[in-house]
């Protein structure tokens, strides 16, 4: 803990929970609006990690998803595909054996989505996903030894699970609904940075909250300080709840206002959904659509 209360002493958490959710009010009150155009929910289809992570989740239905993707551009040809396709680990396999896009290939592993098992069992299944085909890794911070102040335990932890990552790029899901207030998701993002994050993300979609703006708004002033620090551009995600147009817009209006147009690219800002896909295709269409 005493390595990484010195690191924390670097940043600035003078920032209340009333500022954030002031601050995020003036954003989405003076910007939203000028954001809901076709444009932009264009824009943001090129940005879902486009996700199935349920219980039931088979070979033949994954499979049908993967040709959906396929087949996006000869049904929407003017329209770009999602970024990613987000699966369990055991699925990995029938996405790169099916997907013919440029799309990455993105497992949830390490314990998800409560991040209670070995360390040990965490590293080899990263490893596992990623030799399967994984080109992204999202894995749960260990939100008990965050709260319990071991920052040193999780900073070790998330390291060790990005070197297993080898090339694939490592989300940490934060999973702010347990972190209560900003000092908290502001200290577990900096812990993960610190570790070798590519991004951040905010839920699993599996806890009793999903993503809020002001979590979100925390995340990207976060990532704001760090790369003024360190020179170093870290991803954004937001998952969990996220479905409908307007939800998907307020999170792309916060991250062009915090961190700038250079953020809203693939490379640095994803939304992790299942609905959503077909919602912003309805905005776009005008019409009711249900592609996926």
């Amino acid at each position: 803990m005493e390595r990484f209360e010195a690191v924390l002493k670097e940043y600035d958490f003078s920032m209340t929970d009333r500022a954030v959710a002031e601050s995020v009010e003036k954003i989405l009150g003076e910007h939203c609006s000028q954001n809901m155009e076709k444009a932009v929910y264009s824009q943001l289809l090129s940005f879902v990690d486009l996700t199935s992570l349920n219980t039931e989740d088979t070979v033949d239905k994954i499979t049908e998803m993967v040709e959906k993707v396929n087949q996006f551009d000869e049904q929407f040809d003017i329209l770009p595909h999602p970024a990613g396709i987000c699966v369990y680990p055991a699925l990995v396999p029938i996405v790169k054996d099916n997907l013919q896009e440029d799309v990455d290939i993105v497992a949830v592993a390490a314990g998800f989505p409560h991040s209670q098992t070995f360390v040990e069992v965490k590293i080899a299944e990263v490893a596992m996903a990623v030799m399967e085909g994984a080109t992204e890794i999202d894995v749960v911070i260990p939100v008990g030894k965050l709260l319990s102040g071991s920052y040193d335990e999780v900073y070790s932890e998330l390291s060790e699970i990005k070197q297993s990552c080898r090339d694939a790029k490592l989300k940490v899901i934060l999973e702010t609904g347990l972190l209560k207030n900003a000092e908290t998701i502001k200290k577990a993002a900096l812990v993960s940075m610190v570790a070798g994050a590519d991004f951040i993300k905010t839920s699993t979609g599996k806890g009793p909250q999903g993503a809020t703006p002001e979590a979100f708004y925390v995340m990207c002033q976060a990532v704001k300080e760090f790369n003024a620090k360190n020179g170093s551009k870290v991803g954004v995600k937001v998952a969990g709840g996220v479905s409908q147009t307007e939800d998907a817009v307020k999170y792309y209006t916060i991250v062009k206002n915090v961190l700038g147009d250079s953020w809203l690219t693939p490379e640095l800002f994803r939304i992790g959904a299942s609905r959503l896909v077909n919602n912003l295709l309805t905005s776009i269409i005008g019409k009711e659509v249900k592609y996926f």
